[in-house]
């Protein structure tokens, strides 16, 4: 076997084989910095993040046969420790490139989060004035048109763009310059967007044989829905994320965003705690406690599968000595008011990064905390201080991974453990923010 490598040397890739279906295979162990795809002789290199990356990921495939769309691929350490910038398809080869335009085309590789217009609009604006943006489903997976105010902001935008993450190790940006003109766009909704005309109606929502993505008006041509990135594809995707499939009870074809929490205990409960329990299964929109019921709150998620995530892990939790409910709400969304907590831009949103990781740590309440973003100096006494008034708790265990401090802390019961989350995930501990989570570990 050749010397270890960052580089990961990738044979019998066929012309069918993505860009996409690579990171799927060597994602999980790890972020991917850069990858070649040598079409001429059916081979890849990919780059890890760091040799222990690579390392594990070989390990993982000497014992499973990697297999891409029904073909076998075979995967050694490269002779090359690095790859240039030049060799990365990052920086794409001039034969491939169209003449430069102020229409982009973006498709985006390995969704497992959803990619809506304001969140284009916030990765594209950074670069010059955004007029248009049109996206879709394809048979490549997601794509969007994004048309800026001039040619050099959209030379500017693929420039920096290109091969980046739109989040933490996920949604890859794959751009190229579109043939487009100008992008015709009649409606401001969910899938199409002009900025220079924000009085344009909105569409009325497609009949059932229309849903998906539809045919912005024609204005380029694709398949019909059912691409590896439609909505049973994104359920697949995720499920990679849990070893292969969702978790039992998890259909991932939910599309209600919004839950109802009942049976609250109104003298501990607030929205914060609220917030520190669901955001464990998703990123949270808003959180409103009905003041007329207090004992109810509604809950709107980032999207369907994370809330039906959050409905599968907490009906049997129990908080604050009660029994909670949850179930989807009639509602579709919280409007904004006074009384209805915002999250959508907290920075304690955990799905904003490290979202595959985050899925695979999803389960219901356990006894044990995993409590991490410690001080390097924290005691073992300091973190009991800080969590024994939550319950009794059975034992701790301090360590680090990468260099940074972390700890693990088993309670006595499932309820007293949920407390102690709620109560103290995001609160200072000597001089750090502490984040805590429940660990599937039986013990310590």
């Amino acid at each position: 076997m050749a010397e270890p490598s960052k580089v990961i040397h990738i044979r019998n890739v066929g012309h069918e084989i993505t860009e996409a279906d690579l990171l799927q295979l060597l994602q999980p162990f790890g972020s991917v910095s850069k990858l070649v795809m040598l079409r001429g002789k059916n081979q890849a290199l990919l780059q890890m993040q760091d040799i222990h990356s690579s390392v594990s990921a070989l390990q993982y495939y000497s014992g499973v046969q990697p297999s891409v769309r029904g073909r076998h691929v075979y995967m050694q350490f490269s002779s090359h420790q690095e790859l240039t910038t030049d060799q990365s398809s990052h920086s794409r080869n001039s034969d491939q490139e169209s003449e430069p335009n102020r229409i982009l085309l973006a498709t985006v590789h390995h969704v497992l989060y959803p990619i809506t217009v304001e969140i284009l609009h916030q990765v594209f604006k950074a670069y010059g004035y955004v007029e248009k943006i049109v996206k879709f489903q394809k048979s490549a997976g997601f794509q969007a048109l994004i048309q800026y105010q001039s040619r050099h902001e959209a030379v500017e935008a693929l420039a920096a763009l290109h091969g980046r993450n739109i989040y933490d190790g996920c949604c890859q940006l794959d751009i190229q310059y579109s043939n487009l003109s100008e992008l015709q766009v009649h409606f401001n909704n969910e899938r199409t967007r002009d900025f220079t005309n924000p009085s344009l109606p909105t569409e009325q929502r497609p009949r059932p044989s229309q849903q998906g993505f539809p045919d912005p008006g024609g204005l380029y041509p694709f398949q019909q829905p059912g691409g590896p990135y439609s909505q049973t594809g994104r359920a697949a995707t995720i499920a990679a994320a849990f070893g292969g499939t969702l978790p039992p009870g998890v259909t991932g074809t939910n599309e209600r965003c919004t839950l109802i929490v009942s049976n609250l205990n109104t003298d501990k409960t607030n929205e914060d705690k609220l917030f520190n329990l669901f955001s464990l299964y998703g990123n949270i929109v808003r959180i409103k406690v009905l003041h007329n019921k207090p004992d109810l709150a509604l809950v709107e998620m980032a999207d369907g599968l994370q809330a039906e995530l959050a409905v599968n892990y907490l009906k049997v939790a129990t908080l604050f000595g009660n029994k909670l409910d949850v179930n989807y709400s009639k509602y579709p969304t919280i409007t904004p008011a006074p009384d209805a907590h915002d999250y959508i831009n907290s920075g304690l949103n955990r799905f904003n990064t490290n979202v595959v990781k985050n899925y695979r740590h999803c389960c219901a309440p356990t006894k044990m905390i995993h409590v991490s973003a410690l001080a390097q100096d924290v005691s073992e006494e300091a973190l009991l201080a800080h969590l024994s008034e939550h319950g009794s708790i059975v034992g701790t265990k301090l360590f680090e991974v990468n260099g940074k401090r972390q700890a693990l802390v088993l309670f006595e019961s499932e309820e007293e453990a949920t407390e102690a989350l709620v109560s103290k995930h995001a609160t200072p501990l000597e001089g750090s923010t502490i984040r805590i989570s429940f660990s599937q570990m039986q013990s310590l």
